[in-house]
């Protein structure tokens, strides 16, 4: 994913970075998502690097994007 914020000049406000990724699915482990609709529903209104916005859509994104289901890596 990340290699898709190469297409964005930074600074970028939030819409606009919202409204290039509108035509990308992003594929989870249990189903996907409109990568556009989750940048919108990132709380900062600018983004001021990659890692910045990257760092935003990890609280946004649903449980189903980190890894694979049923599986921790805590200690078992």
């Amino acid at each position: 994913m990340e290699s898709l914020f190469e297409e964005l000049t930074f600074p970028v406000a939030r819409d606009h970075a919202a409204q290039q990724f509108s035509d990308v699915t992003l594929r989870f482990a249990d189903g996907d998502g409109n990568l556009g609709e989750y940048v919108a529903e990132c709380p900062s209104e600018t983004f001021d690097s990659a890692n910045d916005l990257y760092a935003d859509l990890n609280n946004v994104l649903p449980v189903e994007a980190v890894g694979e289901p049923r599986q921790s890596e805590g200690d078992g």
